[in-house]
């Protein structure tokens, strides 16, 4: 994401529409980078509502700065500039906002304020897409969290967005040799946090679902709604990472230990054992979403998304969502 122009279209039209004061113009302009924006807010934030407003106060920020703005650099980058400082300025009054330790040992820190991200809401540029998926993946956005906000900025800018270290250091008021400095450390952090990953975020990859991929969601999906416990236990790897958010404790366990725990909680009991599921995918993942009909209720009602992380055939991690108070999810409340 580099600059091609000094002043072109797009930024012609901002100068005009904002020395004439015209909002619907304005608005209209500025709309168009909504999608992208919001995702770079995301993975600075690892909350679907925290981006979503701060993408809102992005935007009434560039139409209060919108004299400021005078096309010596894309209007693309100015926004980016306004939006991730935007965050920063989030991020510094909330002290919610950090991973916490997990309860259990082993299990390193959790980011309970982590939401799923509708794919439906993802930027419909191919240029956005084509790196979209292992960078807006869970474990990278997770992983993401455990850097301090302006290290994050300073990564996000660099090695996701991929601009040069001039103009992020032009972007977060620092010093070359600073962001040069912040990157090196938040590159160690990063492998620290997805040492099974490759880390050049910048090269394309493919975002679609495989079919192996697709075949384990619809064996996962099949075992629930036969209460196929061996099933499940058959689709899970051994050292199973498993979160219910926003509930604490990331547990790692067994295949059988995890069923086991979920058969203890109720789950595949009486009231709890009548499911239908379809297929979807949230964070460019497969998911699962699980609707449960009780026996007094002639409907299933939308109870929870399992998105899966698949490696080889077998769930390595399965992140649970309560899907019932996520509306911009998209999902039918029952069926």
């Amino acid at each position: 994401m580099t600059d091609t122009r000094l002043l072109g279209d797009d930024e012609a039209a901002f100068i005009a529409a904002a020395r004439s004061n015209d909002a619907a113009q304005f608005a209209l302009i500025t709309e168009r980078h909504r999608r992208e924006l919001q995702v770079h807010c995301y993975r600075m934030l690892a909350n679907y509502e925290d981006a979503q407003d701060m993408t809102q106060e992005t935007f009434l920020r560039v139409w209060n700065k919108r004299e400021s703005f005078k096309g010596h650099a894309a209007l693309r980058t100015w926004l980016y500039r306004i939006a991730t400082n935007a965050c920063l300025d989030f991020l510094e009054k909330r002290n919610d906002r950090t991973p916490v330790p997990a309860e259990l040992p082993g299990a390193g820190s959790e980011v309970r304020y982590l939401q799923p991200y509708p794919d439906r809401m993802l930027p419909e540029d191919p240029q956005e897409s084509v790196v979209a998926r292992e960078t807006i993946e869970l474990a990278f956005i997770v992983a993401v969290q455990h850097l301090p906000p302006r290290q994050r900025a300073v990564f996000i800018l660099r090695d996701v967005l991929g601009w040069p270290a001039s103009k992020a250091a032009n972007a977060l008021e620092l010093t070359v040799a600073s962001v040069t400095s912040a990157l090196q450390r938040a590159r160690v952090t990063m492998r620290e946090q997805l040492p099974d990953r490759r880390l050049d975020w910048r090269s394309p990859a493919p975002h679609e679902l495989s079919d192996d991929e697709r075949g384990v969601v619809k064996s996962y999906m099949d075992a629930h709604e036969r209460n196929d416990l061996d099933g499940l236990v058959s689709l899970l790897r051994d050292d199973l990472r498993f979160a219910m958010l926003p509930e604490p404790g990331t547990l790692i366990m067994t295949a059988k230990d995890a069923v086991d725990g979920w058969v203890s909680n109720g789950l595949f009991q009486r009231g709890y054992d009548d499911w239908r599921c379809i297929a979807t995918t949230v964070n460019r993942m497969p998911a699962a979403v699980l609707y449960l009909r009780t026996p007094d209720d002639p409907e299933y009602r939308l109870f929870t998304i399992a998105v899966l992380h698949i490696v080889d055939g077998k769930i390595a991690e399965l992140t649970g969502f309560d899907a019932t108070d996520k509306p911009w999810l998209g999902l039918p409340a029952t069926l």
